[in-house]
């Protein structure tokens, strides 16, 4: 618990006087039938619109972890939106109950679209988001919803995923993903494969994606969250919290994150105009719900399509 608590102040390597204008807000916003719970948050000392960040949960809801990352985010100077992908804000207390979560959404891609399209939507109409930049991080979960929205080609900038799923659902096409990704996987993870690795990289490769995959050494499932040793030793799961891999990662983020927000001249000479309508893409009908369960050295670096990491 007190790592959690201090997750914060180690990541950002500062004084927690930079959380002083930080603005948060409780949304709650519809998709189809369903209300989700999300949780807005900006430095308010920040003048101008700049990019938004959607945060994508782990198995476990929408809990203080995703809230936390988008304070991370926030003080760092982009809008960040810790998104409900569960509705009503649901949380799981056992592995039971966040398979079950987690497998309705992942069982149903209408479903898991429309939902984060909702929380897209509401990012992009914020009168601090620049609307034209918009990337999305997650977690365990949360990392393979971003990978599967990326591979459908959802208007993002960019994703990065920690310690997600790589197994496909929708197989990205060449010319269809428009998002720039991010992995950061944990070498140590018995949820991912080596097989999973090679035929995520295979898939990215022929369809001509910007991606990059980082394996971190003696990295287990979950080693961004604090909490992951106590959540392992409880329910006997490869859970583990590596604080180097966390750190690691997270600075692999900041630096992908001003790479994909990088201001054209296009961009720099007017603002963006906030859309006035909800996304195309949105599905008219109510997906049905249906429910699976989820179940120092430096890293080392997968081939990618980045011409800079050649």
């Amino acid at each position: 618990m007190i790592r959690f608590l201090t997750l914060a102040a180690t990541l950002l390597f500062t004084s927690t006087s930079l959380y002083a204008e930080l603005i948060r807000q409780e949304i709650s916003y519809p998709a189809g039938n369903a209300t989700l719970q999300g949780y807005l948050v900006y430095d308010s000392s920040i003048a101008g619109e700049r990019p938004g960040v959607l945060v994508v949960h782990e198995w476990w809801g929408h809990n203080d972890y995703a809230r936390t990352r988008a304070d991370l985010l926030a003080a760092m100077g982009y809008t960040a939106f810790a998104v409900d992908m569960y509705g009503e804000g649901k949380r799981a207390d056992h592995p039971k109950e966040a398979g079950a979560f987690a497998g309705a959404v992942r069982s149903n891609l209408p479903l898991m679209r429309q939902r984060f399209l909702a929380a897209q939507e509401l990012l992009r109409q914020q009168e601090s988001v620049n609307s034209a930049q918009i990337a999305a991080i997650g977690y365990c979960f949360g990392g393979g919803v971003v990978l599967e929205m990326a591979r459908q080609g959802i208007d993002l900038r960019g994703v990065v995923s920690f310690h997600g799923s790589l197994e496909a659902s929708t197989t990205a096409q060449p010319g269809v993903v428009k998002a720039a990704i991010l992995v950061a996987n944990g070498a140590a993870d018995p949820m991912v494969s080596e097989e999973q690795i090679e035929a995520f990289q295979q898939e990215m490769e022929r369809a001509g994606v910007d991606f990059r995959l980082i394996n971190y050494p003696e990295a287990k499932h979950s080693f961004t969250n604090p909490d992951a040793d106590r959540l392992g030793e409880t329910f006997g799961l490869p859970l583990a919290y590596h604080a180097e891999a966390d750190k690691k990662s997270w600075q692999e983020t900041q630096d992908f994150l001003q790479r994909i927000f990088q201001p054209s001249e296009e961009s720099s000479e007017q603002p963006s105009e906030k859309p006035s309508e909800k996304p195309s893409e949105q599905p008219s009908e109510e997906p049905s719900e249906e429910p699976s369960e989820e179940p120092s050295e430096e890293p080392s670096e997968k081939p990618s399509k980045e011409p800079s990491e050649k």
